[in-house]
């Protein structure tokens, strides 16, 4: 039996839902979505047809990035009154990449009781039948949605050693791994999850440029909800390639390639001619 909590009011519970398999809502999930007094969704269309599937009826409350600042106070209120409620996103666990993170403050620094009750998340998904290194990785979300700040973002992160998961939406995904050859070089290892716990689940590794080649070439494995999975820079001689790619990158914006590539190579200790292939 769980230990009572000591906070006043109610509690506001932290559900994760099914990210695509309707039966993946735990029992405990179903349990507390039927007794809280209200479910703040991100959005309650899309919950409704959860609910309905488990033939649950409890009233739903619009939470998204819109109008999270301005209901949290309300629902804060609510909580301190004595009701308990229920926060939920589209799929998976809320707050990873997806609204509530005000409302959970809010309900913090007001001494409300916050509960988890965990379940699915897309990217631990992933990573748990990737087969790349999962005892230390770093989840960046959805890389930005301009060319231009996304490349420079992916150079950025060229360096890093931990294995990276990435979200990313369909009409985007060729675009995105374009930019990850780009950055990260077409041999590092990666992982494409499609469409995870659904009925076209697929879940592709390999190299980023053969990653890449496949998606270009199957239209089917350009649609659905991507999550990406990169290796990270291993060895030292992959570090500094790295290094020197974003280098490159930096001084090309101002420099000719060439002296761009010279001039990054002496600085990283990369070989000139891996610069030039990025």
């Amino acid at each position: 039996m769980a230990a009572a909590s000591n906070l006043p009011g109610g509690t506001l519970h932290v559900v994760a839902t099914p990210i695509g398999n309707l039966d993946d809502l735990s029992p405990r999930a179903q349990q507390t979505l039927r007794t809280v007094a209200a479910i703040c969704a991100e959005d309650t269309r899309h919950t409704r047809q959860l609910l309905a599937h488990y033939g649950i009826q409890t009233p739903l409350l619009a939470l998204h990035e819109h109008n999270e600042g301005e209901v949290a106070d309300r629902l804060v209120a609510r909580l301190q009154a004595g009701e308990s409620l229920a926060l939920v996103s589209d799929a998976g666990t809320p707050l990873v990449s997806d609204p509530g993170f005000r409302l959970v403050r809010a309900a913090r620094a007001a001494g409300v009781r916050v509960s988890p009750l965990p379940g699915p998340c897309a990217f631990i998904a992933a990573l748990s039948v990737a087969g790349l290194p999962s005892d230390r990785f770093v989840f960046e979300g959805f890389l930005p949605a301009r060319a231009a700040a996304r490349r420079e973002r992916l150079l950025q992160l060229a360096s890093e050693p931990r294995t990276l998961a990435f979200y990313e939406s369909a009409h985007r995904i060729q675009d995105t791994l374009a930019d990850l050859v780009a950055a990260f070089g077409a041999e590092r290892p990666a992982v494409l999850a499609r469409e995870l716990t659904k009925l076209f689940e697929t879940v592709l590794d390999g190299p980023l440029g053969t990653l890449q080649q496949r998606v270009a070439a199957d239209p089917d494995q350009r649609r659905g909800e991507f999550v990406l999975l990169v290796h990270g820079v291993g060895e030292e001689a992959d570090a500094r390639v790295a290094e020197g790619r974003r280098l490159y990158a930096k001084l090309g914006e101002h420099l000719p390639p060439s002296t761009a590539a010279k001039l990054a190579a002496e600085l990283s200790g990369a070989p000139r001619k891996a610069l030039y292939g990025s």
